[in-house]
């Protein structure tokens, strides 16, 4: 039997379904117990639209790998954060057209409010322009924004760094 871990690892994100929860890092902790498997997850953010569906997945992937009782967990401590996700996700989210985020900003203490638009260097993911243009503050998503490429003319989604 395969292990509940792989099984977990294997779960695709359902709005990025190239993706799957290990390459994004929100598979926080796979626990075979005697009686069942306890998953851990730290979703994107707290409102992720996407979180019941993910634990749903979850679920139903493990009890066709032969795991009948299972219960999925959902920690928001530590936050999640883009540097979680793996090279390999990052490598996919690009292979897709889709821009990975760069390093999260370093915080400590209260998180500051700032108003505006942030001027952020984010690299064309199609032709490798290193300026590009935002169009959108947030994408199909809000942890993504949409931009444009001057070189290539191409719109393109850009993963934020939280």
């Amino acid at each position: 039997m395969i292990s509940a871990a792989e099984v977990a690892a294997a779960v695709t994100d359902p709005e990025l379904p190239f993706l799957t929860l290990a390459d994004l890092g929100i598979l926080r902790e796979v626990r075979e117990t005697g009686d069942g498997v306890e998953v851990t997850i730290t979703p994107t953010y707290s409102g992720c639209p996407a979180l019941e569906a993910i634990e749903s997945d979850l679920r139903r992937a493990l009890h066709r790998a032969g795991y009948e009782r299972t219960s999925v967990r959902t920690s928001l401590a530590p936050a999640w954060t883009t540097d979680w996700i793996s090279a390999e996700g990052k490598a996919k989210l690009a292979a897709a057209g889709i821009a990975p985020p760069g390093p999260a900003p370093r915080r400590s203490g209260p998180i500051p409010l700032t108003l505006g638009i942030r001027d952020d260097q984010v690299a064309c993911p199609r032709c490798g322009e290193p300026s590009t243009e935002r169009l959108a503050a947030f994408g199909a998503t809000a942890c993504r924004e949409l931009r444009r490429c001057p070189a290539c003319r191409e719109p393109f989604e850009h993963v934020k760094e939280i």
